[in-house]
């Protein structure tokens, strides 16, 4: 097949596809839990980035030109969501206060290592073995834990500040000598104020069944799209990128259900929708065109 009989392939998916986005937006927006993340991506020589949303279940990608809040705005999904939003603590997500936060913790644990390691930091390599075994309580819980069993670990969490604050101390107050803000703190210092002022979101995992240890499911999602920037070093346009983002969100969906990527292109140029889809009301949507 020609390069051009592929490109007309892919843009009659992309027009088939128009309900599959109005369902899948409307399912991860109405649902407890929501996985997001965003990368760099390269578009004709320009950043560009390319978001996540999703579930275990379905997955919605989208590129745009910003990375923060205009770039949700437009994509409609996490102003919209009132569950538990996961996260690697990408400042503006905690801009939407209707949902409730859960942040990553395979990044607390990377930076932990880092700072245990290149800052000899003890406190931090004691957290990092604590965060562990916290995890595996709560999977040997079965995902959650009863109220007294969280309320010891969150005892066993805290005591460790004792011992960092005696080893990674705040900066001294500078004099008044005319320079402004705030003296300047070490990468151990920010990640030990940030653990602490959000421990909430930190251990939401121990207390919260739904909620993962890991926001894993939001950067497998990514993983593709790198592997297209690997090997063709960039989309050639923006409608390029809009129509991979779209197609690859339903083949991803598909795949998380059970459905074969053939099976669901055969479907979708037959203009029909798999099974999981119609039992979800994808009908309501519209039909593929």
């Amino acid at each position: 097949m020609s390069v051009a009989t592929l490109c007309r392939f892919n843009q009659e998916a992309y027009s088939r596809l128009a309900a599959f986005e109005t369902w899948v937006k409307q399912q991860l927006t109405g649902g407890p839990l929501l996985h997001v993340d965003e990368t760099g991506i390269n578009v004709n020589g320009k950043r560009r980035w390319y978001h996540v949303a999703c579930t275990e279940r379905l997955t919605w990608l989208a590129p745009h030109d910003k990375r923060g809040t205009q770039a949700m705005a437009a994509i409609g999904i996490v102003p919209n969501f009132t569950g538990v939003l996961c996260h690697d603590h990408w400042k503006p997500y905690y801009t939407y206060k209707d949902c409730q936060h859960s942040l990553c913790n395979a990044h607390h644990l990377r930076e932990l290592e880092r700072a245990a390691e290149q800052d000899s930091q003890r406190w931090a390599g004691q957290l990092k073995d604590l965060l562990l075994e916290l995890n595996q309580a709560v999977n040997n819980a079965g995902g959650r834990l009863s109220a007294w069993r969280a309320i010891a670990w969150r005892l066993l969490y805290r005591d460790v500040w004792v011992a960092a604050e005696l080893e990674c101390p705040p900066p001294e107050i500078r004099p008044p000598d005319g320079k402004r803000g705030r003296p300047k703190r070490s990468k151990a210092r920010n990640l030990l104020e940030r653990l602490r002022t959000f421990e909430s979101d930190v251990l939401r995992f121990m207390s919260d069944t739904p909620v993962p240890f890991t926001n894993n499911p939001g950067e497998s999602d990514l993983r593709m799209t790198k592997v297209q920037q690997k090997i063709s070093g960039c989309f050639r346009s923006n409608d390029g990128a809009e129509t991979f983002c779209r197609v690859r969100s339903y083949l991803a969906t598909c795949r998380k259900n059970g459905v074969p990527a053939s099976e669901a292109l055969a479907l979708l140029f037959r203009n029909d929708w798999p099974a999981f889809m119609l039992e979800s009301g994808i009908l309501g949507c519209g039909a593929a065109e």
